[in-house]
């Protein structure tokens, strides 16, 4: 058993080592086989590289080539034009240089002609004045006058003339703005509506609605506004809720929708349920009650006045008057005022009173509708009453009241003089007392300020300022150019309605006595 061990062992430590030589020059010939095979193929690589190399160098340095030839004529190019383009601005460098030089030698031409006759006038200036200081002596000795003599008497002559001809020119051009009265007029009325009307527009367009708390404005305004925009809707006036406390304004040149408003606005308010339905049905009433109202305001006037027999259309509009303002002055107020002045006057001369009255009391119908319709009050009242068979004395007194036509009856005299005294009288337009005896003061003291005036008076409501001048220190021709300054000075510093007559008067006075 020992011997076939060792036999083994001994087997395979002889066996081994040959197995190992015989595998090593076995794997050596299958390496050098694979490295003689690689290197054939690198060599068959490395040939076909250069070959490739040498087909891309050429390729490259054909289009190397054809790039620097295409850029060498692109510069050559852009060298010709732009050589081109220096040799112009040589020309035009030469030209201008050319045409410098030529500036140049007329400019120093120009000089010295200058020069030559700046010592030409020099002399002849120097040859002036000696004249004019001999003449001077020579006036001097002639007129026996020194200088500022002569300058004193010379300037008095000149002033007097430079007065005559600006109080002929002053005349010359009122003549010429008379020829233009129509335009003139337009621009008194505008302007006049302009001063008057900053006034009372405020308290004429807005009726003020007061609140029991503040908490009632959200309810007023309602959810995301939808109150607010119905009852403005079905109003068409504008509401103005404000930080003014527990107070609404609403604001509308139309008086009836505004009072409309309001009426339905404080039923809301008392009735605390406030939403689009509700604020609907108020609307409805409120324009009922103002409707009631206007034709129980149109009758009580006519009662009032006495005047009887007048078309029920025309006795609601009597009623809607009375929310009707000019100038600060209630319309159905002015009108029933005019109808009882004209009655009075009617009274006195013999004619028809009644007629007088009726005339008097229609007189400015014509306001109830001009928020309305086109057209002046007077044009819509004549229309009215033509509509509603008025008689044509009536109809003639509406259409003549402002002067716009000619009267064709004494009652057509009395409306417009009753017009004017109930427009006129201290108090009926917004102008108390003092105010009214103030601007007379102002008036006076304004005119009383100029030199060579004795005394002022305003008369006709201070409509009109007579001026009494001193007659030796006031010529005819300076009345002109003094009743010019007085008007200017009346327009920069009083304030007051349409326009100021300023009436100038000078008269001289001699008296002696018989002994």
């Amino acid at each position: 058993m020992l011997q076939t061990i060792l036999a083994v062992v001994i087997s395979i430590i002889i066996v081994a080592p040959i197995t190992w030589f015989v595998a090593n020059a076995y794997r050596r010939n299958v390496i050098e086989k694979k490295i003689g095979s690689a290197e054939d193929k690198a060599r068959e690589i490395i040939d076909e590289a250069l070959k490739t190399a040498e087909t891309k160098k050429k390729e490259a340095l054909l289009e190397v080539k054809e790039e620097s030839i295409r850029t060498k004529n692109e510069l050559d190019k852009e060298t010709k034009e732009r050589r081109a383009e220096v040799q112009k601005y040589e020309r035009r460098v030469l030209a201008k240089e050319e045409t410098l030089d030529k500036k140049l030698e007329a400019a120093e031409r120009r000089d010295a002609n200058l020069g030559r006759k700046e010592e030409e006038l020099n002399r002849k200036r120097q040859e002036v004045e000696e004249l004019s200081s001999k003449r001077v002596q020579e006036l001097e000795r002639i007129s026996g006058l020194t200088s500022e003599q002569a300058k004193e008497y010379l300037l008095k002559t000149v002033e007097d003339e430079v007065k005559h001809e600006t109080a002929v020119m002053v005349k010359e051009m009122e003549a010429r703005a008379k020829e233009e009265a129509n335009k003139k007029a337009k621009e008194y009325v505008v302007t006049a509506i302009q001063k008057c009307a900053a006034d009372h527009v405020s308290e004429a367009t807005i009726s003020v609605v007061q609140l029991p708390n503040d908490e009632m404005k959200g309810r007023i305004i309602g959810r995301e506004g939808r109150n607010i925009r119905t009852l403005e809707t079905l109003t068409g006036v504008d509401l103005i809720i404000d930080d003014t406390p527990e107070a609404v304004i609403l604001s509308g040149f139309d008086p009836v929708r505004r009072e409309v408003a309001r009426i339905a606005l404080e039923k809301l308010i008392v009735d605390g349920r406030i939403h689009p339905a509700r604020i609907e049905e108020m609307v409805e009433k409120a324009q009922k009650e103002v409707e009631t109202m206007m034709r129980e305001e149109g009758e009580a006037a006519t009662l009032e006045v006495g005047v009887h027999g007048i078309h029920p259309e025309l006795v609601r509009l009597l009623g809607k008057m009375k929310f009707r303002t000019s100038y600060g002055q209630n319309a159905l107020k002015h009108s029933i005022e005019v109808a009882h002045l004209s009655g009075l006057l009617a009274g006195e001369i013999g004619v028809d009173i009644r007629t007088a009255k009726r005339a008097g009391l229609l007189h400015d119908i014509g306001k109830a509708l001009d928020h309305e319709m086109e057209g002046s009050h007077i044009q819509i009242g004549v229309d009215l009453c033509k509509k509603y068979k008025e008689s044509d004395i009536v109809i003639n007194a509406v259409e003549a009241h402002h002067g716009d036509v000619e009267p064709q009856s004494l009652i057509a005299c009395i409306v417009q003089a009753a017009d004017a005294i109930s427009a006129a009288r201290p108090g009926a337009r917004r102008e108390t007392l003092e105010t009214y005896t103030n601007r007379l003061k102002q008036l006076e003291d304004i005119t009383n300020s100029f030199e060579g005036v004795e005394k002022s008076f305003a008369i006709q409501a201070g409509r009109e300022v007579r001026i009494m001048v001193v007659p030796e220190a006031v010529d005819d021709a300076e009345m002109v150019l003094l009743a010019r300054d007085i008007s200017k000075k009346i327009e920069a510093e009083l304030e007051y309605p349409g326009q100021i007559k300023v009436s100038l008067i000078r008269e001289s006075r001699v008296i002696d006595y018989a002994k």
